[in-house]
């Protein structure tokens, strides 16, 4: 790995020639991008993985060697987990802007995250517990990093950067793709649990066989990130120290504890609502206050807090493909294609395809359309309609489980309508966090997109656990209420896009 400090860190490539480092890569991108496509690949390979199974783990019977828990319950805990792995961002970009650079964060990263998932290949709670909080540590020094370092391949104007960010994307959700097919299959299969019985394994403990692999996973994205770390060595450094400075202990000692205090508060919505209600109020109070300041970076992160909002909301609908989505699929779904039964688990996978199938065709369609294309707020207002969209799609499937288990089609359209919204959203949003960022706070800023996911995925674990597989009426209400709040908040989007535009001051 590089030194953990540099005299020349690059947090501004706009005065660096396009030699081949620049362009040698996929489709002409950076060479440093097919190496970050790679190990986050196999680094969303362990996450999709473990997640899932991690709801249908925590409420399968004891007997039938999961924890045993109600619905509400692990709802509760899934939300609380997926949070944590975001929210943590925040500390993992601090970390890397001020102590040790991107590219160390990711490695660190990475081998905290393998150690907790081959935890979870122990039979304890004890373990369980402890390699969710690994995870969720590792992946806030990872996630944040490593996307930031995908921003800095790049120029601020260079017209290949959110063609980058779909092929980094493409990338993710190959990983997330493979990953339930392979690690559901370990988990739920009755075909494996066969084997092991054969082999003399205890055929309960095929969850465990499941998260180890997922472990196996990060470990081969370390392996990649290694072997091509050349690649590079002009992004990511470690910052360096002016004569008679010292790092900032005390500071980091304030966003650990802010971090952990939010987490405990977002958990506290786990019974008390209000406590949610009270953080989105906060929320739009800070828009305000920051759009109204007179400096540029200010009004910028006016415009950053409201895309924030966005996709938090946006991913309160889209994360409960590992919760309520997932439980539909287990108890509600007629999971069999031509008479072969797969695994619910296996659901996971169809975002996936449908991401690998239509990000080329928005790279390409974003590179077609240039300067005609949608502006990032339009783009946001397209992806909050379509998730709305997808949750609407469900009410009459959830009326049709009243005679029994329902149609396939149903969950591909879902998981399609939701993939559109992704597609609009998600990897734009990365690539516009990374122009509106601040210089010197662009790991801050990309963990406080993060944040937004965190979030929206402890907002989604509220929202499933008010699921109910056995009345039909309720659930169909369930995907109403869902579906006419987000229309809402995307109506509003779409009213204030022309500000929000002055606010990023001249960025698209």
């Amino acid at each position: 790995m590089s030194p953990s400090r540099s005299s020349t860190p690059p947090t501004d490539l706009s005065a660096v020639p396009l030699d081949p480092i620049h362009t040698g890569g996929i489709g002409g991108h950076p060479r440093g991008l097919t190496t970050l496509f790679f190990t986050e690949m196999w680094e969303r390979f362990s996450y999709y993985g473990m997640r899932a199974l991690l709801t249908l783990f925590m409420v399968t019977a004891v007997t039938s060697g999961g924890l045993g828990f109600d619905t509400k319950h692990a709802a509760a805990i899934y939300g609380t987990y997926t949070m944590s792995v975001y929210l943590l961002s925040i500390l993992g970009g601090f970390i890397a802007d001020n102590f040790i650079g991107a590219r160390r964060a990711v490695f660190v990263g990475g081998i905290v995250i393998a150690s907790g998932h081959f935890a979870m290949a122990a039979s304890s709670q004890l373990t369980f517990f402890g390699g969710l909080a690994l995870i969720a540590i590792g992946t806030g020094l990872l996630k944040p990093n490593i996307s930031t370092m995908v921003g800095n391949l790049y120029t601020p104007d260079d017209q290949r950067r959110d063609a980058g960010f779909s092929i980094f994307y493409m990338g993710i959700n190959l990983g997330a793709f493979l990953a339930p097919l392979i690690i559901g299959y370990l988990g739920q299969s009755a075909d494996w649990k066969m084997r092991l019985a054969s082999w003399g394994f205890d055929p309960l403990h095929s969850w465990h066989w499941g998260f180890a692999t997922a472990g196996v996973g990060m470990t081969l994205g370390l392996i990649v990130y290694v072997l091509q770390r050349e690649r590079l060595a002009h992004v990511g450094r470690a910052p360096a120290l002016a004569p008679g400075e010292s790092r900032p202990w005390g500071k980091l000692f304030l966003v650990a504890l802010a971090s952990l205090a939010l987490i405990a508060t977002m958990k506290l919505g786990d019974e008390y609502p209000a406590v949610i209600y009270g953080i989105f109020t906060l929320q739009l109070a800070l828009v305000l206050y920051f759009a109204f300041q007179p400096s540029r970076d200010n009004k910028r992160i006016a415009a950053i807090l409201v895309f924030f909002i966005a996709a938090e909301v946006f991913w309160a609908l889209f994360e409960q493909s590992g919760s309520s989505i997932t439980l539909f699929a287990d108890r509600l779904t007629n999971n069999q294609i031509f008479g072969w039964s797969f695994p619910s688990s296996w659901w996971q996978s169809v975002n996936s395809v449908w991401v690998i199938i239509l990000a080329p065709i928005f790279a390409f369609l974003w590179i077609k359309l240039g300067p005609r294309q949608p502006s990032s707020p339009m783009k946001f207002v397209l992806g909050l309609l379509f998730v709305a969209f997808s949750f609407l799609w469900m009410v009459p499937a959830a009326k049709a489980t009243a005679d029994g288990r329902v149609s396939l089609v149903w969950l591909l359209v879902l998981y399609l309508l939701q993939t559109i919204g992704e597609m609009c959203l998600s990897p734009v949003g990365l690539s516009t966090m990374t122009k509106l960022a601040p210089t010197k706070l662009a790991g801050l800023v990309m963990g406080i997109w993060f944040l937004a996911a965190a979030l929206g995925n402890k907002l989604a674990g509220v929202l499933a656990g008010e699921f109910k597989s056995d009345n039909p009426g309720e659930l169909a209400t369930f995907f109403w209420h869902q579906a006419i709040g987000v229309g809402v908040c995307t109506l509003v989007l779409l009213s204030v896009v022309p500000w929000v535009k002055k606010l990023m001051g001249g960025i698209r």
